[in-house]
């Protein structure tokens, strides 16, 4: 099997599948695009409800932290994208774009392509709506990103609950005031819109893109790793149970993720030396930042009981006919239907930039509890708290020098203080919400989660739903992070210190965590880094 190529691109996610089709755009250059998961095949990857039907089955990594000691020493689930897609294809779909000013301290951080209005092209080029995607057909290969098809009517309540607490309604992805709106979504015609779909379907017939699934990429290989600097030559890649070699002739762009990425960047030698040292793994490279920097969103919410008409009754086999007839009904549904942005008392209080959030509230017309791992125990609503801006950071390490074996993750959710007391101010704005007339006329009296919460106080609720209920929002960013620094993985042309021929692409080489979701941002620097790479 020749594997030989111009780029070899690792990972087909959310970066990876729009980088490897932006590349393959010249017809000059062979692009190798490997991806360790199977095809997307399965009807749950393009169901839109359904996404949590895949949480721990074969197109999911299924990912536990370690026992995170504030909150009640629990393991969190983290799912990530093992498929065509990536997280794409197993995310609640959300378009937020975030603040200007979170791409501006990128830029600060790096330099000014990754300012806001160096992005906004890119944002321009990738969001397609759905008459231009019909138009083109999806030729050009941007994301289709649409108005709900069939919210409920709950989410309509929602930001009427919103406006009688005093917060502005607006229109999503605004670059600054951006109040509570309901979500834009990655779908087309009603089904999810992944980037496999986005960019590897519409490129599929390019002789010169060669899409690998179930390949396991084990390290990345280095000729002259004796010499400074070591030059990346390609990876070893398992494939049916036989390890072979894949050479790149221009370089290898690692597309894994911020889990995925420092995981192999340390089996290949690139990372702390003491670590590596720790599994017998050579030092290419002493970089004690791989790895390092984590951050994530951790949302804790609020599950009262409602009257009915949630999406308790999304399973319903009239509901399965109406999606496959029509692409309505709940099914449709992406879950998280709406969402604000709100500033906290805390973020004047430890001096936060005048004028930006510091929590997100999140709606959605169903208990979302038990990590999503669990059935719908009834008829609910979730309102929580999101810490947009994280004090506190962890690590991904490897376990051992097997690229097999799953890695450490530890987060170290709320080991800043300052974590723990933003998120309780996030969750008074979310009793706040469900105290108003628009979601009391919903709302039995009784809790889903915390069960019994009739019971407690505001209080009690929100240290339950903090310590006990809490989990990821999926968002995790930082492992190889960008800057103009000499210690940062990555400078700002994404290309990794210390060794040539290897650049990284994805949501790992943020250097700061944005007021968004982190689907449209990873999507935009696999655009950039095509441009980068061909010097466009």
């Amino acid at each position: 099997m020749n594997l030989d190529a111009d780029y070899i691109v690792v990972g087909a996610g959310s970066a990876g599948a729009a980088l490897a089709a932006r590349l393959s755009e010249d017809p000059s250059v062979q692009v190798l695009l490997l991806e360790a998961g199977g095809p997307d095949r399965a009807l749950e990857l393009h169901v839109p409800a359904a996404f949590s039907r895949l949480f721990r089955g074969p197109y999911d990594w299924n990912y536990d932290t370690v026992p995170q000691a504030a909150l009640e020493n629990r393991t969190v689930y983290w799912p990530r994208g093992k498929t065509l897609g990536g997280s794409s294809s197993l995310n609640a779909m959300m378009w937020v774009r975030g603040f200007a000013a979170d791409y501006d301290a990128w830029a600060e951080a790096a330099d000014e392509r990754w300012s806001w209005d160096a992005l906004i092209p890119y944002f321009r080029r990738v969001e397609k709506t759905q008459d231009a995607a019909d138009a083109s057909q999806g030729v050009d290969g941007a994301q289709s990103v649409e108005h709900q098809r069939d919210p409920r009517p709950h989410t309509a309540a929602f930001l009427q609950a919103a406006r009688e607490a005093g917060y502005p309604v607006t229109a999503p992805n605004l670059p600054a005031g951006q109040g509570f709106s309901q979500a834009m979504v990655t779908h087309r015609r009603g089904a999810r819109a992944s980037t496999a779909d986005a960019y590897l379907r519409p490129a599929r017939g390019r002789r010169n893109l060669r899409v690998l699934t179930r390949a396991l990429v084990r390290r990345v290989t280095f000729a002259d790793a004796g010499t400074a600097p070591p030059r990346a030559t390609g990876v070893y890649v398992e494939i049916d149970g036989i390890t072979r070699q894949a050479v790149a002739r221009r370089e290898v762009i690692l597309c894994g993720g911020t889990v995925n990425t420092p995981q192999l960047l340390l089996h290949s030698g690139i990372g702390p030396a003491a670590h590596l040292a720790e599994h017998g793994i050579p030092l290419v490279r002493d970089a004690p930042e791989v790895g390092a920097n984590l951050q994530d969103h951790l949302v804790a919410g609020l599950a009262p009981a409602a009257r009915g008409g949630t999406l308790y009754t999304a399973q319903a086999r009239s509901q399965l006919v109406r999606y496959l007839a029509a692409r309505r009904g709940m099914l449709t549904s992406n879950v998280a239907e709406a969402y604000g942005f709100v500033r906290t008392d805390v973020a004047d209080r430890v001096g936060a930039p005048d004028g930006l959030p510091d929590i997100e509230i999140i709606f959605a017309p169903a208990p979302y509890v038990g990590e999503g791992l669990v059935p719908l125990p009834g008829e609910g609503l979730t309102v929580g708290a999101i810490l947009l801006q994280p004090r506190s950071r962890g690590t991904v390490r490897i376990a051992s020098a097997d690229p097999a074996d799953k890695p450490v993750i530890d987060p170290a959710y709320l080991s800043d203080p300052v974590d723990a007391d933003t998120l309780r101010a996030g969750l008074a704005v979310c009793e706040r919400l469900l105290d108003t007339t628009a979601l009391r006329a919903l709302t039995t009296g009784g809790w889903v989660q915390p069960e019994g919460g009739e019971r407690m106080t505001a209080d009690e609720r929100a240290e339950l739903s903090l310590r006990r209920y809490s989990h990821t929002l999926y968002h995790p960013v930082g492992t190889a992070r960008m800057g103009r620094d000499a210690a940062s993985v990555v400078d700002p042309s994404l290309r990794v210190r210390g060794v040539t021929g290897l650049r990284v692409a994805d949501a790992s080489v943020m250097p700061g965590i944005i007021r968004g979701h982190t689907n449209a941002p990873a999507i935009l620097i696999g655009e950039v880094a095509a441009d980068l790479i061909a010097q466009r």
